[in-house]
């Protein structure tokens, strides 16, 4: 959801993992991503010239609707000169106690992109603490799941996985394509219940759902005593908070795991 940087998604297939992870590269099946991808700008805002409200804009039609379309609050914007003391306002956020921080709220930005739910919209957090992936990139990404899986127009029937779910667009969008059960794996209990929870009931995929309110890994450290009985995965999507894991090390537990089979597709989302 970030305007200010390059997001790329990486879809491969278990053929190509490793035996160890550690010393061998993984081999991309197929990427979303350009060799030299276009950056998104921050549109232009105009500053109104009230001195008694000095960090009052306002965005034109057009630039609303492109930022909707990226997945940007547009009421989150500020003018570029109290970048500073937005982040020195954030940082004191943070020390502050959960009673006297500013409630969570919700807004309706991102929608379904294809299948039954099409145009579907969904809830996703204000704020930058939670990062849905971008619908160009997802868009991409299933086209390149649905070709690979034999079907252009639909997912080959199967269960995902979803790791670091936040909103679930991911697996929403997986189960309107044609999966027939998802399991999501997040571990904030606000973002699964006035969030996650709400999207699935609003697309009607709550009763081919499963909620794992977890760490992914502890979940994939508990995975061997509950869920490998059912079998792996036919799709697993990993899009966690890019600064907040060690990718090589998530990557070595996943090849690891008995939930990734021989023709398991991963879908890997990075910085």
């Amino acid at each position: 959801m970030a305007s200010s940087s390059t997001l790329s998604s990486l879809v491969f297939s278990h053929h190509f993992l490793p035996n160890n992870p550690s010393k061998s590269p993984l081999l991309p099946f197929s990427t979303t991503s350009s060799p030299n991808p276009p950056r998104i700008r921050r549109p232009s805002i105009e500053a109104s010239s009230s001195n008694s409200r000095r960090d009052a804009y306002v965005i034109d039609e057009k630039t609303q609707l492109l930022l909707e379309r990226y997945g940007i609050d547009p009421s989150e914007l500020e003018p570029r000169r109290d970048k500073k003391s937005r982040r020195k306002r954030e940082e004191v956020e943070k020390q502050l106690p959960e009673e006297t921080k500013a409630p969570r709220t919700t807004h309706k930005l991102l929608q379904v992109l294809g299948g039954k739910a099409r145009r579907k919209k969904l809830l996703s957090p204000k704020g930058m603490d939670v990062r849905p992936m971008m619908e160009v990139v997802k868009g991409a990404a299933f086209g390149i799941l649905q070709v690979a899986g034999g079907s252009p127009a639909f997912l080959r029937p199967g269960r995902w996985l979803d790791l670091y779910s936040g909103t679930g667009s991911v697996g929403i969008e997986a189960i309107s394509r044609g999966c027939s059960e998802v399991h999501f794996v997040e571990m904030d209990p606000w973002v699964v219940t006035e969030v996650l929870r709400p999207n699935l009931e609003w697309t009607g995929f709550l009763d081919v759902s499963v909620i794992h309110r977890v760490r992914v890994e502890s979940f994939l450290e508990q995975a061997e005593h509950s869920l490998c009985k059912d079998g792996p995965f036919d799709y697993i999507s990993v899009t966690p908070p890019y600064t907040a894991v060690d990718y090589s090390i998530l990557m070595e537990q996943l090849a690891k795991s008995c939930l990734v089979g021989k023709d398991t597709f991963i879908l890997v989302e990075y910085p």
